[in-house]
Formats: C-alpha cells, structure tokens, sequence
C-alpha cells in the first residue's frame, strides 16, 4: 500500500503536488486545507483522509476533524495539525503518527512508531522546500520518502 501524505496546501494545489500523489491508494491531508474542494480533486486519485488546521476555521474546511485515527494496511495510524498536540499515548498506540503546521519536512522513527510532517506544499513559506510525503507499507513494515514538489 501506498499513502501519499500532504499538509499545508491553503487553499493552493499545485499540478506537481497531483503528479506526486498519483498511484497512491490513501491520501492523508495533515490540515491548513483551506479550500476544501481541493478535497474532492485528491479525491480522484485515492480515498481521502483529511483533519482542519490552525487556518481552517471560517474557511469551508472548517467541518474538517481536529484529528484522525484509522488504519492503513492493518497499521493504526493517528493525524493531527500540530507536533506539540500530539497525545502521549498515541506514542503507543499508532506506528503512524502525522503532523503538519510547521511546512518542514521531518521523519523522525520513536520505537516502532513514525512520527512523520511531510513539509508544505501551498504558498511558500519563508526558503522552506515544498514538499509532500509517500509511505509505503509493506508486511507491517513503513517505508517513509519525502519528495519535492517544486515548479519547473
């Protein structure tokens, strides 16, 4: 299974960030959605998973949940905005914890679980890269990529 995993976008989907994203069988949106019909655009290519932001209020993501909790691939997976609202208990309760907010990309492994932002990929933030994030699982393994989705 392939789980393309974006965040930040504000409103502005980018054609690179749909090239990146295509062939994926799940897409998570880690919020700051900001129009929520790029919802439905994501949404040809995979079942999308998608939590609101710290911008979403009084936008029309602003139905979106603060937070997520599903399974990919039999793996329990947890999403909300924000790294520092994380639940401790998350820590051992998902082997996928995704965060966004911050429009830096990190991967960082705590045991068994990864804790994953795939960056930003809306307007540009300060000389931060634009960025979205594919996981692959396969056998209960993760398989985490971060890729770039700069404009030619």
């Amino acid at each position: 299974m392939r789980a393309g995993i974006l965040s930040d976008t504000h409103g502005l989907l980018r054609p690179e960030v749909l090239e990146r994203l295509a062939g994926c069988d799940h897409l998570l949106h880690a919020g700051d959605v900001g129009d929520a019909s790029l919802l439905d655009r994501l949404g040809r290519i995979a079942p999308v998973t998608a939590i609101r932001g710290n911008t979403d209020p009084g936008t029309s993501a602003a139905h979106l949940p603060e937070r997520a909790v599903l399974d990919l691939a039999g793996l329990p997976v947890r999403m909300i905005h924000r790294r520092e609202d994380i639940p401790a208990e998350w820590l051992k309760a998902a082997r996928l914890i995704v965060f966004g907010h911050t429009h830096r990309p990190e991967i960082e492994w705590r045991g068994e679980t990864l804790l994953l932002n795939p960056g930003g990929c809306g307007a540009r933030r300060f000389r931060l890269p634009l960025t979205v994030a594919v996981v692959t699982i396969v056998e209960g393994r993760i398989l985490p990529e971060i890729l770039s989705v700069e404009p030619a």
